[in-house]
């Protein structure tokens, strides 16, 4: 196939996944399996090319992070921790939103930003329900934290999850970067988020009374499988934190840690496994292959250079441009397409000007991560939390949501271009 043509028909399918996926015509796992299908069929990428572009790493990662997970949830632990936040805040709506949006931003870090919206969002409900309150308030705060806070680490978001197997930067890489600049942004955006719900938060008397009566240690089915789990969670932090010194890719040790867990535990692999996200992992292996077609194509070098004509290679310039495009892209678009798209496009704009890569990818990370706050399908964990709200009888619309939502985006990205400056080019 002449190169020209290879290039128009690469974009074309690239581009018609998209605008499936953002408007959800087809299941977006459908629409990234047909369209590496097309790529292979009209063949813009060989077979074998195409499954070599496979991030087998980030796959590995998440699957292994799912399995822990849905072995900690049987032991009752997320539900435990629920009922103690709300003994914490007295009943107070108001200190209850600061406290669960809190807490899905530090778990959004430590498991997943969409297995902790997941988790928490039906134990959200089970508790505004007692309190006789709109679980509108506690859905856009806890949404917004579990952006803010995934960003904050390597396993957190899996846009971070893609650059982080692309580029090898480790879990502390993230922790140093990411994290400085996260921790503040998310008591500042939950702080704003209790401010502009102060006076829809009001509860009775008796309600506060009701739901502080709760028993948070019943909430406990199995002890022994939290301990097994506890030991296992430390662990395979712990192999993150060090698979730089360990010589371990990051899924090498997610999935020895969901191995042992699964193991000791005694459950039922088949259960266990049937309860993992393969729509999720699916969706992510082909949409490798469908951004692997326009990498062959030429397309991403392309785009590439047209990206530093512009900055001219400036290196502060190009890093602002990722930060700003990834942000206000993301919002628009699911992340996880856009990252895919990016990584090598960063790549060949190093191979093209010889700049230093390292505040790029930080930018993309802040970017893409931050940005999927700005609107309801800027992220998986958005679509998921606005989806069960609406099986609950609670519409979020595109309208509402972006009002509120798409304000504090700019806001945490402008501080976010603060704090990049800062650390790389002052």
């Amino acid at each position: 196939m002449d190169n020209t043509l290879k290039l128009i028909v690469a974009c074309s399918i690239f581009l018609l996944a998209y605008v499936f996926i953002i408007f959800e015509k087809l299941d977006r796992t459908l629409v990234a399996f047909i369209g590496a299908a097309l790529m292979i069929l009209a063949r813009v990428i060989s077979q074998e090319h195409a499954f070599g572009h496979i991030d087998y790493n980030t796959i590995g990662l998440l699957i292994g992070m799912m399995i822990i997970v849905m072995v900690v949830k049987r032991t009752g632990l997320f539900e435990y921790l629920a009922i103690k936040v709300v003994k914490i805040a007295k009943g107070d709506p108001i200190k209850l939103l600061v406290f669960l949006a809190i807490i899905t931003g530090l778990l959004s870090a430590v498991l997943d930003n969409v297995t902790t919206i997941l988790l928490i969002i039906p134990i959200t409900f089970d508790i505004v329900k007692d309190l006789h309150i709109s679980p509108i308030p506690f859905i856009m705060a806890e949404v917004f934290a579990s952006n803010v806070g995934g960003t904050a680490t390597l396993i957190g978001d899996p846009p971070n999850i893609m650059i982080g197997s692309s580029v090898g930067l480790t879990f502390t890489d993230f922790i140093k970067y990411d994290a400085p600049i996260i921790v503040p942004l998310l008591l500042l955006t939950t702080y704003i988020f209790s401010l502009l719900y102060k006076r829809k938060l009001t509860t009775t008397k008796e309600a506060k009374e009701k739901i502080l009566k709760m028993d948070e240690k019943s909430a406990i089915k199995d002890k022994k499988l939290l301990i097994k789990s506890l030991v296992v969670l430390t662990a395979t932090f712990t192999g993150f934190i060090l698979h730089g010194v360990l010589h371990y890719e990051s899924a090498t040790i997610a999935i020895v840690g969901a191995v042992i867990l699964l193991t000791i535990s005694k459950l039922s692999p088949e259960k266990i496994l049937h309860e993992v996200e393969w729509s999720t992992i699916l969706f992510f292996t082909g949409l490798f292959i469908l951004v692997g077609g326009l990498q062959e194509a030429g397309a991403i070098k392309l785009l590439a250079e047209w990206v530093l004509t512009v900055t001219q290679g400036n290196s502060l310039l190009t890093t602002m441009a990722v930060l700003w495009v990834s942000a206000i892209a993301s919002a628009f678009v699911d992340n996880i397409p856009f990252v895919a798209t990016m990584i090598p496009m960063i790549k060949d704009m190093g191979e093209l000007s010889g700049m230093n890569l390292t505040p790029l990818w930080w930018a993309l990370s802040l970017g893409a991560c931050l940005g999927g706050n700005g609107t309801i399908i800027g992220a998986s964990a958005n679509v998921i939390a606005i989806g069960m709200a609406k099986e609950r009888g609670h519409k979020i619309t595109f309208k509402s949501y972006f009002k509120l939502a798409f304000p504090m985006t700019i806001l945490t990205v402008a501080i976010s271009t603060i704090y990049l400056y800062l650390i790389f080019f002052l």
